[in-house]
């Protein structure tokens, strides 16, 4: 079976325990105004212009993001890095875009990481399928489960749709148990807000979530491949979150008993 994908990551460190090898999918249902991976939105290859300089002159060249792969030319990338997961703990983490635009591609890589005993991770943004996600939540080792806006019309606005499955989709991996750690993008006048922290910080309580939170602080380093893509960038005002902003909403999610990380 083939699957698109735009990067394969070897080495990996924030993508779940131990070194890990990163599958990018192709392909997204939000379009966050902060995504920092611009390129994983549409489900189809497009082109890319580079910038080059030789010899004190610039020049332009054209890169093809997004390529048809096998999941045998995946799993025979990933086995390259076997050493690394059993010395630290590591394993495969699928990642995007969102992995669940391709369920049965997933599925079929999910199978062959089981059969090799291979820890598997992956990111989602939760606005999936229901359905899709229970056909796979069995073969995941590990959710990586972004968590952005709990004001519907201001997610809406900020990602293009509503959180409704999002919210579901997270209820129902905590209540069968599923290995769950948030992903929280700290953007600031935007999720790190005190109406949005509160909202969140209830919403985890009321489903007796005790498990850890990673704040991902917004940066400016994505704006060149907006650029380089010919889409507009829309947060150019925005600025990245302080230090001392971090360490504050670190001890606010402690104070409702969760493991805090900042960056992941």
């Amino acid at each position: 079976m083939k699957g698109i994908i735009f990067d394969i990551k070897h080495f990996a460190i924030h993508d779940g325990p131990g070194i890990r090898t990163t599958i990018f999918f192709k392909g997204c249902p939000m379009k966050c105004l902060w995504c920092h991976n611009p390129e994983s939105q549409r489900n189809e290859p497009e082109e890319i212009i580079k910038e080059r300089h030789l010899d004190g002159k610039e020049f332009c060249v054209s890169e093809i993001l997004g390529r048809w792969a096998t999941t045998r030319e995946i799993i025979e990338e990933v086995e390259k890095d076997n050493i690394f997961y059993d010395e630290s703990g590591g394993g495969v983490t699928f990642s995007g875009g969102e992995p669940l635009m391709q369920p049965l591609f997933l599925e079929e890589l999910l199978d062959k990481c089981r059969e090799k005993s291979l820890h598997t991770a992956m990111d989602t943004c939760g606005h999936v399928k229901t359905s899709a996600l229970e056909q796979i939540m069995n073969k995941i080792d590990l959710f990586l489960y972004d968590l952005k806006i709990m004001n519907n019309e201001e997610h809406k606005k900020y990602t293009g749709v509503s959180n409704k499955l999002v919210i579901e989709n997270l209820r129902m991996l905590v209540e069968n148990e599923k290995d769950v750690i948030i992903r929280f993008p700290v953007i600031p006048g935007i999720t790190a807000i005190p109406e949005n922290m509160d909202a969140i910080k209830s919403f985890l309580v009321s489903l007796s979530f005790k498990g850890k939170i990673d704040l991902l602080p917004y940066h400016h380093i994505a704006r060149n491949k907006y650029r380089r893509i010919n889409r507009e960038y829309k947060l150019n005002g925005t600025i990245e979150p302080p230090m001392e902003q971090l360490k504050q909403l670190k001890k606010e999610f402690e104070t409702i008993g969760l493991t805090v990380s900042i960056g992941g």
